[in-house]
């Protein structure tokens, strides 16, 4: 049995305790408990803080990382846009960051059970920079089926 795992980047336009991102740190706890409360969830990467604003990729200060793993492209698709209260969010997101000229986003297959870490995310984001969606990396957009089914 696989899940889905996803890594998302955000280019913050200031620092995580600037006036500017308030509004969303304000909200990160609340969405957090959103998605763990949603049908299909299975794990997100928390900190000791219990949110994920700890973690960089690559070290840099102003990348802040989500990822997760979810019981299906589906599930993950209908909690990012079908949510009200993530939608929300998601509509005043260029308040609080910049436009990324690379895909920032990433799916891959995972046994089930298996918590991704942050080296396996950045592989997989820099396989899909490097050959576009595969088996291994792919996007909401370009999919590829879960092994499961691909088996049977």
């Amino acid at each position: 049995m696989h899940h889905l795992a996803q890594l998302n980047l955000a280019l913050m336009k200031a620092p995580m305790d600037s006036p500017l991102l308030a509004d969303f740190v304000a909200q990160i706890d609340a969405v957090n408990a959103l998605a763990e409360a949603s049908e299909g969830f299975v794990w997100r990467l928390k900190g000791d803080n219990g949110d994920a604003t700890e973690f960089r990729f690559e070290g840099k200060p102003d990348l802040l990382i989500n990822m997760s793993v979810w019981k299906s492209v589906e599930a993950l698709e209908a909690f990012t846009y079908r949510n009200t209260a993530h939608l929300a969010v998601m509509r005043d997101r260029k308040k609080w960051f910049d436009h990324m000229e690379r895909m920032h986003m990433v799916l891959w297959w995972i046994p089930a059970g298996h918590q991704p870490s942050l080296e396996e995310a950045k592989m997989r984001l820099e396989h899909l920079w490097e050959h576009g969606p595969t088996k291994q990396a792919f996007t909401f957009r370009t999919r590829f089926e879960c092994p499961d089914v691909a088996s049977q």
